[in-house]
């Protein structure tokens, strides 16, 4: 088994910015302006679909690659709905998280509706950040 550990350094700054450093990336996530932020980054949802559509995309590269398959490109949305109630404190019906991700995908290859359709259930079955969030992956949330 190959692991590879992924680390994510992150500081809270005025009001609502965060500021990750990622292998030398400097990430800034922020709410918009009409939430009380300063809309000088994406919120950490939508960086999270980022995270979801950007997976996608580099493992349909790999497994093209491995395929021999010539993709020019992927065209991918990421779509989700919230009870944005929850997660500002008062009380809902469901959980606080996306009742569902949807996630559209254009394929551009020379390839059958058939096997375009094999190809992205294979690409989404190898994709790390799918799996994660189809699958319940323990989190520990500690004082540092």
């Amino acid at each position: 088994m190959a692991k590879k550990t992924v680390v994510v350094e992150s500081k809270l700054n005025d009001k609502f910015v965060i500021a990750s450093d990622i292998r030398g990336h400097k990430v800034v996530i922020d709410q918009p302006a009409n939430a009380a932020g300063t809309d000088t980054g994406p919120t950490p949802l939508e960086l999270m679909f980022a995270s979801l559509a950007g997976c996608i995309g580099t493992i349909g590269r790999i497994v093209a690659m491995q395929k021999r398959i010539a993709l020019r490109g992927m065209d991918i949305k990421v779509e989700g709905d919230l009870d944005v109630d929850g997660l500002l404190g008062k009380p809902i019906d469901g959980r606080v998280g996306f009742e569902g991700i949807t996630i559209s995908i254009h394929v551009d290859a020379d390839l059958t509706d058939e096997e375009k359709e094999a190809f992205i259930h294979e690409v989404d079955s190898r994709c790390p950040v799918s799996e994660n969030l189809m699958n319940a992956t323990p989190v520990s949330v500690k004082l540092a």
